[in-house]
């Protein structure tokens, strides 16, 4: 399998005041294109660092990022958001739609970035929301979803630029068990289909959906193993919800 993700001694320091904050301490790990990874961890073991590092949102202090070959800790901002627009899919907990704008039309928000022709955006969405299990819902507004389905737009929409890998933080922490299975389930399905994924969650019942797992502990990984994941079966009636 191709390296998709390797992080090599990386270390963060966050300095506020006179304190000095080390949330990452020398880490490494790589990730192989098409693993389903989960990063687990207490609040403040350093994931979410780790997850802004992965996610290009933030440099580390010390130690290299390459990112499907190429070492990003050297980019410029202009650079970093290129990167995150074509090559990182993101999902959160908190759905991140617009709110007076269609399934569709959040879906071809990254597109829209990317100045892909609006023709293209369109059908490119289409096919992520069909992906997601949302065909025919293109036109609904996100106060016309169930969290559920607006974390499928969420899905969909970081799919729709083919990116490397989706990074997702916590995506099911809004939701409930019912529903979390279902997203687990998309989730495993894409990543049948070759999609790296990349998750953070706190929740060990949601890290056995995933075939690896990374824990952090105070700013280490202090485990790395793989996992014989769960199969997240989705409902055949939840399908059309």
């Amino acid at each position: 399998m191709d390296e998709v993700v390797r992080l090599t001694d990386v270390a963060k320091i966050y300095t506020m005041g006179e304190e000095r904050v080390e949330a990452m301490k020398g880490v490494s790990f790589t990730v192989h294109r098409g693993e389903f990874v989960s990063i687990m961890g207490a609040s403040g073991s350093g994931k979410s660092t780790c997850m802004n590092i992965l996610g290009c949102l933030d440099v580390p202090t010390r130690g290299s990022y390459f990112l499907d070959g190429v070492d990003v800790g050297g980019l410029s901002a202009d650079a970093l958001a290129e990167v995150r627009n074509k090559k990182l899919g993101f999902v959160f907990q908190g759905f991140n739609l617009l709110a007076r704008t269609t399934a569709r039309q959040n879906v071809e928000l990254p597109l829209v970035y990317a100045q892909v022709p609006a023709a293209e955006r369109r059908s490119r969405a289409l096919e992520a929301l069909e992906r997601v299990g949302l065909a025919g819902r293109e036109g609904h507004y996100s106060n016309q979803l169930s969290g559920g389905q607006q974390q499928r737009v969420a899905i969909a929409r970081a799919l729709v630029n083919r990116p490397s890998i989706i990074l997702a933080d916590e995506p099911t922490g809004n939701l409930d068990s019912r529903t979390t299975i279902e997203i687990m389930s998309i989730f495993q399905e894409l990543n049948r289909q070759g999609i790296t994924i990349i998750m953070v969650t706190h929740e060990p019942d949601v890290a056995e959906f995933t075939s690896r797992h990374i824990i952090f502990k105070d700013g280490q990984v202090i485990s790395d193993q793989p996992y014989q994941a769960k199969s997240a079966v989705l409902p055949a009636e939840a399908q059309q919800r």
